[in-house]
């Protein structure tokens, strides 16, 4: 699949999602966007009953593959930036850390999913958070002003991992905190799976290599690289291939 292929597949397939309709029909088992699910899915994740009552009601999706604003160590003033916000659900938690005095930026390439982000914002009264259209591989922020920047199950969608790393270190202050949660392979996917357009907007077939993956983080420049956490992640019969990881990495001052 050619790269604007891929991208047009995974706005339509997040657009249906917004909507209310999944885009399971995929031959790995793996599924996104399931009704009626959203809860089970968070909790499984990570969240808390806290964190899903605390919020928006329509916010929560069910997305992601884990929590990456319970260990980002957010702190009351920071700035805060979310790549591929959704309806908004991490960029409201990390808004409650943050306080009146910081700021949540929400960065997504689907239309459905800003408006709906942007009506949860209204519904939830959050004055502090900002949602704003544009691609992680060209963020519509200028350089040295966010803290921190989270991410949860986005960066794997994109055909181009380096550009989203280097994007990230660029807009970054000096110290600032990568906290991403994201899909990563332990070895290359069969190609029936690397060549099915539904696994690919379910996080598995743009996944990378593990090692890849870090070393993209550290040719965009960043420091203290770590893994803080990683699980198998169950796609059925792909559950040998793919690994849940939760990665931390700094900006040097």
């Amino acid at each position: 699949m050619e790269e604007k292929d891929i991208k047009k597949i995974v706005r339509e397939g997040y657009s249906k999602i917004a909507k209310g309709s999944s885009c399971c029909s995929s031959s790995t088992g793996n599924c996104c966007g399931q009704p009626g699910m959203e809860k089970e899915m968070s909790l499984v994740m990570g969240y808390s009953d806290e964190d899903i009552e605390k919020v928006p009601e329509g916010s929560n999706l069910g997305l992601g593959c884990g929590n990456p604003v319970a260990i980002a160590s957010l702190k009351t003033g920071e700035t805060v930036l979310d790549l591929g916000s959704g309806a908004g659900f991490d960029c409201f938690l990390a808004a409650q850390k943050v306080g009146l005095d910081g700021k949540v930026i929400g960065v997504d390439m689907t239309y459905e999913m800003l408006e709906k982000a942007r009506d949860n914002a209204i519904k939830g009264n959050f004055s502090n958070v900002e949602f704003r259209l544009g691609e992680i591989e060209n963020l519509p922020c200028p350089d040295n002003k966010i803290d921190v920047i989270i991410s949860n199950c986005v960066i794997n969608l994109s055909t181009d991992k380096d550009r989203v790393f280097m994007e990230a270190f660029r807009v970054l202050k000096p110290g600032g905190r990568l906290m991403v949660s994201d899909i990563v392979l332990t070895k290359e996917l069969p190609d029936y799976v690397k060549n099915d357009s539904t696994a690919y907007v379910g996080c598995i077939s743009g996944a990378i290599l593990k090692d890849d993956y870090l070393n993209s983080i550290k040719r965009a420049g960043f420091i203290n690289i770590k893994i803080m956490d990683e699980a198998r992640y169950p796609f059925d019969s792909l559950e040998d291939y793919a690994l849940s990881i939760k990665v931390y990495a700094k900006k040097s001052i």
